[in-house]
């Protein structure tokens, strides 16, 4: 596949806790030039993004992230603010503690608070597999799919692991084609890439393909231009 095909499915991230406004920028102007699905970066920088790149770029951000455990209407609360700010897509965490409680209700509640305050945006769902049975991924697949969510995402990236071959065929597996697979953390070669994307992830969440085409270009001579 051509670093160019991976690069349009990947969500430039940067979530570091003490990530600078200046290198929010940075990391603008480079999903901008290699023509990245979108930015991934914490709530505080998205009206600054938005300001800096206007329509060149969908601005991604985070809700209830790393751990989801806040209440349904701070998450929605959330959501709407970063919409307001200039968002357009949202990647939420869901609730871990009521779904080792299997409150598969209040699961729901959940998300669809979300949903409803994220409606016309793209809304992608982390259910964090690391932490999960496949039983409970696969309830998941179903509730996130009722939800009327547009991504089930394997990973924060901020939990003790990231995105597998496995856990991505299994969610392609028990989701409609109505909603996307988004794998997420420990993406770090292209081959990585690759794989997820050849067993059905249709959105990468990295930094890595982007750096890994920064060295490519590096090595060809390419000229360094800012876009």
């Amino acid at each position: 596949m051509d670093i160019k095909e991976i690069l349009e499915k990947c969500d430039h991230t940067l979530l570091r806790v003490d990530c600078t406004a200046d290198e929010i920028r940075k990391l603008c102007d480079q999903a901008i030039r290699y023509h990245c699905a979108s930015v991934c970066i914490p709530p505080c920088h998205v009206a600054g993004a938005k300001r800096y790149v206007g329509d060149k770029l969908a601005i991604c951000t985070v809700i209830g992230f790393p751990n989801g455990y806040c209440t349904s209407a701070v998450k929605a609360y959330e959501a709407a603010d970063a919409i307001g700010n200039g968002a357009g897509e949202i990647d939420m965490v869901i609730n871990l503690s009521m779904v080792k409680d299997a409150c598969w209700d209040e699961v729901e509640k959940d998300i669809s608070a979300v949903r409803k305050a994220t409606q016309g945006h793209i809304l992608k769902v982390i259910i964090e597999c690391c932490l999960l049975t496949e039983e409970e991924k696969i309830r998941l697949c179903q509730i996130v799919t009722k939800c009327g969510a547009d991504y089930i995402k394997t990973s924060t990236g901020f939990s003790k692991g990231g995105a597998t071959p496995e856990d991505v065929k299994l969610m392609r597996e028990n989701c409609p084609a109505s909603v996307k697979v988004k794998a997420a953390g420990g993406i770090s070669s292209l081959a990585d890439a690759e794989e997820f994307i050849a067993l059905g992830a249709e959105r990468l969440g990295t930094s890595r393909i982007v750096k890994l085409a920064m060295e490519l270009e590096g090595a060809s001579g390419a000229p360094d231009e800012k876009y």
